[in-house]
This record gives C-alpha cells, structure tokens and sequence, in this order.
C-alpha cells in the first residue's frame, strides 16, 4: 500500500475531461466477445485492475484476446469452445467478474474453480449460486457457496421465472448469462429497476429479449454474433469530478462522451434535486446513451436519496455523502442496504472517515444522515483497499483545511488508473 498526501489548499477546478470507460459495459464487452463466434472489437475499454482481471480469466480459458491501449480485440470460436483451464481463475478485486462467469460457467461442460483477493473472500456469493442452483448449477464453495474459493462443474441448465429479492444488476446478470445456456425461457423480474447493460448488450450481440415493466425473458440457446462495442465514459468515475466541481470554489469542468443510462444517472438527478448548476447535453443514443456534463461552482440545497433511486446510483453514494456535507440541510439516504456487501461496509466506511474530517454524519442501518453545511479539516484515513473511498478522500482534500492523508492511493487503480493526472489537470 502507498500513502498519499493531499494538501490542495482549496483550489478552483477548470477544465475539460475526458474519464475512462465504463467499468461494467468493459467487463461485459469482454465476456459477451467470448461468448460469440467471430472477432468483437472493443473501442474506450477500461484499462483498470477489475476489468483486466475479466481479460486474464477468458485467456486461461483459451480465448484470444489483443490490448492495444483502450482497444481489444476478441476472437473467439464461441462459447463451446471453450477450454477447461489448467489453474485457477483470479478475478482479484472484481465482483463483477466473480458472479458473472458464475452464470456464464455454470451452463458449459467445464469444471472450473474461481477465487479473488482478500476483500472479495468476504463477499457474499449465495445471492448468485442459490438462484443459479435452482437452474441446476453446481456451485461448491465456503459455507455451501457463500465465499471463495468456488468449484463450478458445468452442466445442462434449466431456465426460471425468477424473482429478484433486492436490486441487484450482478445477481440479475448472472442469471440472464446462465439462461443463455438453459432449457427454456429465463424470466427475471424486478421490483426496482438495476442498472440493464447486460440486457442491451444481449440485444447488441444478436439476441432476442424482452424487457416489460421490470421483467426480462429470453429463450435459451441463441448464438451471439461478434460486434463492435464503443464503451462511454464511466458515469460512476465522473461522479467525483461533478461533485468537486460542484463544491470546490469558482470552479468549471467539462466531462465528454460520459455514459448516462437511465438505469445508471441517479446522479444527474440528485444534483439538480440539490440545485447544482448542471448542464446536460445529449450526444445521442447508440447501444448505450452518452453525454457532456457541465458542472460549476453551486449552491446546494439538502434532499432525500431512496426507493427506486438507490439502485441508479449505488456506487455514487460514498462521493454524494461528500456533497451533502457542503448542502444547506439534512440530507438523508436511505434504502442502500446493498452497501453493505460492497468492496467494504460502505456505509460503515463512509461515516466513520468523513467523520475525521469534520462532517456532522451518522449511520442508519440503510443509509446515513448528513447535515450541512459543514467546514471540513484535514486529517488521515483509510480507504479499507476500496476505490471509491479512496477517491471520495481526494475529492474531500479539495476543500478541507488542511492536509488528507490516504494509506492505499493504488486502490484507486482499479476503476481509474489516471485519476490523480485528471485532478492534477483541473487544478487552477
């Protein structure tokens, strides 16, 4: 781990970013390119830590797979091509990757077995296997599947009508890739709404779905057909720079070609609840609808974050507690149980570093209470090796008087490997 001194001095923030891809849509446009016969070319891949462990299991797979940059090439010769890996697969930090290719694996006539690093060894995998073992998978693991290392002996799948207990785009995922191979038609249904990149990309690469008030449901057995993907910007890492620009002092930043899926753009909502001077201009919609968000200095009014919000926005609530602290009021997150079973206990995480800095914050058992304005100082925290908490930290340096100190910076580089060179960017 590598300490990270901040003392910005509160600086004005101007300028024109561009953040790197999506975390999701680069982890799915590797393993939707394996699953289809031909060559997928993917343009503005996410170069981060997650999304390369995703590369490294298809490899040992016996896929083909060329990095140039933020370009990939897939070519693969299908899914029943496949081949039975020698070693291990290590999906290191990614939970994306985990449960994922627990779906997809648990359809083939492989025998694998998948573990990751020490913070994904304590997140919880039973929401993924038990669903999939109602299809027929077998899934073996810690505590009857709840933890890695798992062991997946591949076999003919049968599909489900299957109804989502919480929101949650990984389980939904996992259960729609695992139909792909099933018997039938895989019936998903949602009460909130998550976030549907699995479900555009389905229908990208050639296949049929249908998707009605919250319910997705698909035939099993569709071939997939080799395409191109263009991934957006990631709105989740652009979240950090439209709340500093928001709170930092005088300050302007423009974000390109940023990824603003309904399923995904909470964000956009909650800023403009709380009055931050926001503006959205459309580029259009391809496969997935992108964006160039202008943020500026604001005046920010507390609101409530809950219900079918949550899920919009789950990965954006570390960065939005931040914000609270600088809005006129009680602002109140609630419904966001989901958390808790994060890289860390986000909530947990969230109130208790905040806190060091000085911000009127506590903990609920499904959100947190922020009330603001608040005056932040420096001081030294931890990031519990989670990104988001680690750039949350940067971003609250910006404003704080005084030094921050974070004791894992390269955390970061699991979803934004060039994130101090963009804030060194904008700093005026």
């Amino acid at each position: 781990m590598t300490k990270k001194v901040m003392d910005y001095k509160q600086p004005s923030l101007k300028g024109t970013l561009t953040v790197p891809g999506d975390k999701s849509i680069s982890h799915r446009s590797i393993m939707f390119g394996a699953i289809a016969e031909g060559t997928t070319t993917v343009s503005g891949f996410l170069l981060g830590e997650d999304c390369l462990s995703t590369i490294d299991c298809f490899k040992k797979l016996g896929v083909d797979i060329q990095v140039d940059g933020t370009n990939v090439t897939v070519n693969s010769k299908g899914i029943d091509a496949w081949e039975e890996p020698k070693e291990v697969l290590y999906t290191g930090n990614s939970g994306t990757t985990t449960r994922l290719m627990m779906g997809l694996l648990s359809g083939t006539n492989l025998h694998t077995v998948m573990t990751g690093d020490a913070s994904i060894g304590k997140r919880p995998m039973r929401r993924v296997a038990d669903p999939l073992r109602q299809m027929g998978a077998k899934i073996a693991g810690r505590e009857n599947g709840q933890y890695t290392p798992l062991a997946i002996q591949g076999t003919q799948l049968e599909a489900m009508d299957y109804t989502m207990p919480v929101a949650s785009a990984q389980v939904k995922s996992a259960i729609l890739l695992a139909g792909l191979r099933a018997n039938g038609t895989t019936i998903v249904r949602e009460k909130e709404v998550s976030r549907d990149h699995t479900e555009r990309m389905l229908r990208q690469f050639g296949a049929k779905v249908d998707v009605v008030d919250g319910v997705v449901s698909f035939e099993g057995g569709q071939k997939l057909t080799a395409t191109h993907v263009n991934v957006p910007g990631d709105i989740s890492s652009a979240a950090f720079f439209l709340v500093a620009g928001a709170i930092a002092p005088k300050s302007e930043i423009v974000l390109e070609n940023v990824g603003v899926n309904e399923t995904r753009a909470g964000i956009i909502d909650v800023l403009q609840q709380m009055g931050a001077n926001l503006e959205v201009k459309s580029d259009g919609e391809a496969a997935e609808p992108t964006a160039t968000l202008t943020i500026r200095t604001s005046q920010l009014q507390a609101t409530t974050i809950e219900g079918a919000l949550i899920p919009t926005l789950i990965d954006e609530v570390p960065i939005l507690a931040l914000l609270a602290t600088q809005a006129n009021g009680k602002t109140i997150i609630r419904d966001a149980e989901e958390l808790k079973v994060k890289e860390t206990d986000r909530i947990t995480a969230v109130v208790d570093e905040l806190k060091k800095l000085g911000a009127n914050i506590e903990a609920t058992d499904d959100g947190m209470i922020i009330e603001g304005p608040t005056r932040l100082h420096g001081g030294k925290l931890r990031t519990y090796g989670d990104h988001r908490i680690g750039m949350m930290a940067a971003v609250a340096a910006l404003i704080t008087d005084g030094a921050v100190e974070i004791d894992d910076a390269e955390c970061i580089a699991v979803s934004y490997p060039t994130f101090f060179e963009h804030v060194d960017a904008v700093l005026k």
